[in-house]
Parts: structure tokens; C-alpha cells; sequence
């Protein structure tokens, strides 16, 4: 049995208040103007707790926003799991991000994070791996159901998501509603 200490208690919950402050902090700021300093101050610690916890600001950032998009991406499988067809799917997978602006802070969280992993393959792995297990999850889900090249569909549906995303923070009275329509019949 592993008994935890009260120092690593205490370490974890530093760790917690590091990667909380860095997914409030990136939308924030913008990735590359988030210093060890601000990091530090924002979660209550000094500058040299960061790198005691982390080997690097960047690993810090890179391990926070990929936890925050392991978040999001979870809250997907309760989707598939009350769709009982492929359009309602793709119905609940649209009302699911009827909350993002395009310019909330998990919509720039997820804006800046993919910015970076241009710049930084750890990031663009990490986000590649989550990328890759919903598109399997929702290309499975698909494929039982009988929707014809389930995968590619599955990678359309949610590179379309990312882009009406994306479109939302420049166009902010688009309507993703007039858009379900046409993937609908990408499902059938």
C-alpha cells in the first residue's frame, strides 16, 4: 500500500495549481508571452517551484493544454453513447460546442496550442494523438452503423468542427446550424 505523504500532497497540488494557471494563462496572453514568472505568480508559487515540477515552461504548457484537450475530447463519448443514429450524432457533436465562442478561453486555448505545435513536435504529436482517438472512437461508432468509409468520415466531421471553431472567433454570427444539414448527409 502506498501511503501519500503530506510533502506530496502538497506537491501535487502544486503541479494542479501550475497546470490550472497555464490553460487560464495561454488564452490569455497568447502561448509565447506566458513566462515563468507569470506562471509563478499566477499560481501562487516562486519561479523556482516551476522547474522543480517541470523541466521546462514548455513542458509545463505542453502538458497542461494537452490535459485540457484530453477534457474536451472525453466529454465526447457521452455524445455517441445517447445517439442512437449517425445524423443525431453529428446533431449532438454540433450542440456540443454551441457553448465556444471562438473567442472563449478553451477556443483560444485550443487556437494557440495548435499555433504552437507548428513550432514544436511534442505539441503536435500530443495534439495528433488526441486528434487520432476521436477520429478512431467516432470512426468505429460510425462503422457499426454501417456508414460507408466510417474513418475518413469521422476525420471530416471533426476537422469541420475545428474550422466552423475557427471561423466562429472571425465570423462570430455565423450559424454552425446551417452546416449540419450538409454533414447529415455526409453520415447517411
Amino acid at each position: 500500500m502506498v501511503v501519500d505523504s503530506p510533502a506530496a500532497a502538497r506537491g501535487q497540488l502544486v503541479r494542479r495549481r501550475l497546470l490550472e494557471a497555464a490553460v487560464a494563462l495561454v488564452p490569455e496572453r497568447g502561448w509565447s508571452a506566458v513566462s515563468t514568472r507569470i506562471l509563478a505568480e499566477r499560481a501562487g508559487v516562486t519561479p523556482s517551484v516551476v522547474h522543480y515540477h517541470f523541466p521546462s515552461l514548455q513542458a509545463l504548457l505542453i502538458e497542461a493544454v494537452l490535459g485540457a484537450m484530453r477534457e474536451v475530447a472525453g466529454a465526447f463519448e457521452p455524445v455517441l453513447e445517447t445517439a442512437e443514429t449517425p445524423e443525431a450524432a453529428v446533431d449532438a457533436v454540433l450542440a456540443s460546442i454551441g457553448g465556444y465562442s471562438g473567442t472563449d478561453p478553451m477556443s483560444l486555448l485550443f487556437t494557440e496550442a495548435y499555433l504552437a505545435a507548428t513550432r514544436d513536435e511534442t505539441l503536435r504529436q500530443g495534439i495528433r494523438d488526441v486528434l487520432a482517438g476521436l477520429r478512431t472512437k467516432f470512426g468505429a461508432w460510425l462503422a457499426e452503423r454501417g456508414v460507408v468509409d466510417a474513418d475518413g468520415t469521422a476525420a471530416v466531421l471533426f476537422a469541420t468542427v475545428d474550422g466552423l471553431l475557427l471561423h466562429r472567433a472571425l465570423e462570430p454570427e455565423s450559424d454552425p446550424g446551417s452546416v449540419a444539414a450538409v454533414l447529415r448527409r455526409l453520415v447517411r
